[in-house]
């Protein structure tokens, strides 16, 4: 089937084509990993803080360095991390030297819940499954550059200038 028709629209152009093609493949892909680790009571970005945490450990982190690490820049980091607590997979702390700061370190619990996850994990790598190891490697640079391209047009589109009101 194209495109076009399973998204029942015309389309303008090859870079739009690829926009919407990468927005849509996106929408598959986020659901299969919600639906993965929906089985443990997280959700995709709980998981993506607790694999940080898990990683940064035994060194605790701050929120803000959470953030900077996490797939989705946009989360609501404070509140991912008092769900996250909420569950016991991480304990928060008053950071000593700042106290406008936490140190957030994943828990016990939290470690054990990684290692549960960690042999299933094959399980989201067969979402790709019909690409070549080689194909793969080409897809992820391909993505990134179309970041730097994202990132270098973001600023053009800051940077425009305001449209009048359309009445």
């Amino acid at each position: 089937m194209h495109f076009e028709n399973e998204v029942g629209i015309k389309i303008r152009n090859e870079w739009q084509k690829a926009s919407l093609n990468l927005l849509y493949t996106y929408g598959f892909l986020f659901n299969g990993y919600e639906s993965f680790f929906k089985r443990y009571g997280l959700t995709t970005q709980q998981y993506n803080a607790i694999r940080i945490l898990r990683d940064q450990y035994p060194t605790p982190i701050s929120t803000s360095g959470l953030r900077d690490k996490m797939l989705d820049k946009m989360s609501d980091t404070s509140r991912l991390v008092s769900r996250l607590n909420a569950k016991g997979f991480v304990d928060v702390k008053q950071n000593p030297h700042d106290k406008r700061l936490v140190n957030i370190i994943i828990s016990a619990k939290g470690l054990r819940l990684m290692e549960a996850i960690e042999p299933e994990l094959n399980l989201l790598d067969s979402m790709m499954q019909d690409l070549s190891e080689e194909e793969a490697t080409t897809l992820s640079e391909l993505l990134t550059k179309v970041r730097s391209s994202v990132k270098s047009a973001s600023r053009k589109v800051r940077n425009a200038a305001p449209v009048a009101e359309i009445n």
